[in-house]
């Protein structure tokens, strides 16, 4: 709900940004191959008002995001259109991943741009973890819980190992199916205090940053939301 929310917002600041640059989408969707390491997304963009518009700044909020100009040019004509171009360095991402792009006009407030482009990149997952977060509240009984392996790849892809980082986690490896399906069974040394584990799952698969998975294992206070109602107090 929160990247609906976001994405939504995003529209609507660009298609508010009219009266500066037009562009022709503020979302990109890209499919890619699991072999792709870099995806490049293009904004075009057109200055459909009467006087020169520029382009103050523009910014990514992450580090796997470059973004560049065409030509460097920051000055648009009346009627003039260009190119800003945005290059995604997948690292390990993977699955649907959406990335924000802001860009600033002359006289936006620091804290509104006019413009917030998307690029939603989806990643194929060879190597499903479900799910990705193990948790246990703080004085529940230490029961195991299990996390699911699931290849999806044209090819076998083996867990070679499961190792968690600390000893206030156990793990046990089940093999299912070898090469397609496995469970992770994770059981926490006690749950009278909190506690955070990771567990690095490395497999064979060709295609190397697909091949380290992590999952993670909490003990945690409850939730302020998940707390049961507290019975009235008398009177």
């Amino acid at each position: 709900m929160k990247a609906i929310t976001i994405l939504i917002f995003g529209c609507l600041v660009s298609l508010a940004g009219a009266a500066g640059l037009k562009f022709d989408e503020v979302l990109k969707s890209l499919e890619v191959e699991p072999t792709e390491t870099i995806v490049t997304a293009d904004f075009d963009f057109t200055n459909d008002t009467d006087k020169p518009v520029r382009i103050a700044k523009y910014h990514a909020a992450c580090s796997c995001m470059n973004l560049k100009v065409k030509g460097g040019k920051l000055v648009y004509a009346p009627g003039e259109s260009g190119v800003i171009r945005a290059i995604f360095d997948m690292g390990n991402f993977s699955g649907q991943v959406d990335k924000i792009l802001q860009v600033w006009l002359d006289d936006d407030p620091e804290a509104t741009p006019s413009v917030m482009l998307t690029v939603r990149v989806n990643i194929p997952v060879l190597v499903q973890i479900e799910p990705k977060t193990l948790r246990w509240e703080i004085g529940a009984p230490a029961e195991p819980q299990t996390v699911k392996i699931t290849m999806n790849y044209e090819q076998p892809i083996k867990v070679l190992s499961a190792e968690v980082n600390t000893e206030a986690f156990t793990s046990t490896l089940k093999t299912i199916e070898e090469g397609k399906s496995y469970e992770l069974e994770i059981l926490p040394a006690s749950t009278e205090k909190a506690a955070l584990g990771i567990v690095q799952i490395k497999t064979d698969c060709p295609i190397s940053r697909h091949a380290t998975q992590r999952t993670f294992a909490m003990v945690r206070q409850p939730v302020a939301d998940e707390l049961p109602e507290q019975s009235p107090i008398p009177r």
